[in-house]
């Protein structure tokens, strides 16, 4: 499917963001993940999906490039990134009553200006820090 990509303006990007996370959605129902949340945000950021398989909930960073002088989709979730996501994941399993020893996977999907999709699952760990 073919998307027009006018990324000029912060709007213009949240909307390009969120088709491709509408892909990326599409994409682990597929593959038989159960979609718990999509874009849930809180201060200081936001979890693109939050997804349940097998028992494990899965939080999954959605990463678009259109071109590769862009740079990886999959490069895009650097540390800085990771640490993000976990506090905001610890914010997501306190705030919806999960206790501690829930198993939490960290996965990333990237997808290219050619509509690919890679799935890298248990792409990260928890990051703890301030």
């Amino acid at each position: 499917m073919k998307r027009k990509d006018n990324i000029g303006s912060e709007g213009n990007t949240r909307k390009v963001g969120q088709q491709y996370e509408d892909v990326a959605a599409e994409y682990l129902e597929n593959q038989g993940y159960c979609i718990m949340e999509r874009n849930y945000r809180r201060r200081g950021g936001e979890l693109d999906i939050v997804a349940k398989r097998d028992g494990m909930l899965i939080v999954c960073e959605v990463k678009y490039r259109k071109t590769a002088e862009q740079g990886s989709p999959l490069e895009a979730v650097d540390a800085r990134k990771q640490m993000q996501i976990s506090k905001m994941t610890a914010h997501y399993l306190v705030s919806h009553g999960y206790r501690e020893e829930v198993p939490v996977r960290f996965d990333v999907i990237g997808i290219d200006g050619n509509g690919q999709i890679r799935h890298i699952e248990n792409a990260f760990e928890y990051c703890y820090g301030r």
